[in-house]
């Protein structure tokens, strides 16, 4: 059986963790397994990184910077051979484009076009344990590439397609996708499985625990993930197509983003294509926006909102001014005091009360409402950061621990 297995920043952040992790790579390869491996940076590593940038350069060029991060997964997959090598067991690390990992040229978020797996079968050929750096390719420049937030989750995800793994397990601190962060609501539960829409939905919605390009990429080449603990040894959840659950549960989780921000652009002229023209000058920022709302004036204009990430709040409201005379607009107003609450599910839309119950939660803490967006598989509220958290727990206690 071939193996990939990713091991995040928190699982090595130290020796005495790379042993841990180091022990669970060799049961697995002891077992008769072919081992594919993707380490992320040791803890803060990449953290660190920045700050020595930041230390010599503000606005350091992006491709010196993926020369810089691509360092942090490269220390973690050399230490970890060093610990396997002590154990007696053969081990190989290899950087993103020893592995084969091509991508495109958009520095510090790549995307990945192929995996060339010569490398990886050669070295499972000789029946090595075989590390890849995550969070790291090549492009056609041979220059290193980093792949953004969550890249090691897509390298392992990446590889797995690639060589048709038999499993991909992601190793975290967590022992599993739950509905609800553990860490804030104490009567979390663990899911055992878990669709990759609802995984999805989850992930783009502010759970940690898997990046949404990663559960993409699952989906897309059908690669069934299990998202397990590296501290302690129980089953973790199966992220697949269909769910044993799916019928059974009306929702699956419940998640909060709080690293996001709404943009109202005020009294815009109400004619054909000025939502357009606000819309349009936002993505040509490459900025990505969610939940839009527009609301009929008086006076023939229209205010309209939406939510970008908090990081490009002041990117959306730069353009927009810029853009101000060609657009038709009398103001715009930034607000970062908010956070997105969603309530995922695949079950919700066939179960009728369910959005009732979500606002009835919301109602009984005195939580108010001030965007609302729906899917088929997800109710997103925007409401005041101060009662994010108060408002996942009311909703998880209206929902699993009633």
């Amino acid at each position: 059986m071939l193996i990939v297995q990713k091991f995040g920043g928190s699982s090595v952040a130290d020796a005495g963790r790379i042993r841990n992790v180091a022990a669970i790579i060799a049961e697995s390869y002891l077992e008769g397994h072919e081992m594919v491996v993707v380490l992320s940076a040791q803890g803060d590593t990449t953290d660190d990184l920045l700050e020595k940038a930041a230390e010599l350069n503000q606005a350091p060029s992006k491709r010196e910077l993926d020369m810089l991060l691509a360092t942090g997964e490269q220390q973690s997959i050399a230490l970890m051979a060093m610990a396997l090598e002590a154990m007696g067991l053969p081990v190989v690390s290899l950087t993103g484009w020893q592995a084969g990992v091509r991508t495109n040229t958009d520095y510090s978020a790549a995307r990945i076009n192929r995996v060339n797996t010569e490398r990886l079968r050669r070295e499972l050929d000789k029946k090595r344990i075989v590390l890849v750096a995550g969070f790291q390719g090549v492009n056609k420049f041979d220059d290193y590439t980093t792949l953004g937030r969550g890249g090691s989750d897509t390298t392992a995800v990446a590889l797995a397609a690639a060589l048709h793994a038999d499993k991909c397990q992601i190793f975290t601190d967590v022992q599993g996708v739950y509905t609800a962060d553990p860490r804030k609501v104490p009567g979390a539960k663990k899911l055992d499985e878990i669709t990759y829409d609802e995984m999805l939905e989850l992930a783009s919605m502010g759970a940690q625990v898997l990046m949404n390009r990663s559960v993409q990429l699952a989906k897309r080449y059908g690669v069934e993930l299990e998202v397990l603990s590296s501290l302690v040894r129980a089953p973790g959840t199966k992220v697949k197509e269909v769910s044993r659950s799916m019928e059974e549960m009306k929702i699956t989780g419940i998640a909060k983003d709080d690293n996001v921000a709404r943009v109202t652009v005020m009294q815009v002229a109400d004619r054909p294509g000025s939502a357009f023209r606000v819309l349009n000058a936002v993505a040509r920022a490459g900025i990505n926006v969610d939940m839009i709302i527009q609301a009929n004036g008086r006076d023939g204009t229209n205010d309209m909102s939406f939510v970008v990430a908090q990081a490009d709040a002041e990117a959306a409201e730069k353009v927009l001014r810029q853009r101000q005379p060609a657009i038709g607009f009398a103001d715009i107003s930034v607000d970062k005091d908010i956070a997105k609450v969603s309530v995922v599910g695949a079950g919700m839309m066939s179960s009728v009360g369910i959005a009732s119950l979500v606002f009835e939660a919301l109602n009984d803490e005195h939580i108010n409402i001030q965007m609302i967006n729906t899917s088929e598989v997800k109710i997103s509220c925007v409401i005041d950061a101060a009662s994010a958290d108060r408002a996942v727990a009311a909703i998880h206690r209206k929902f699993f621990e009633a």
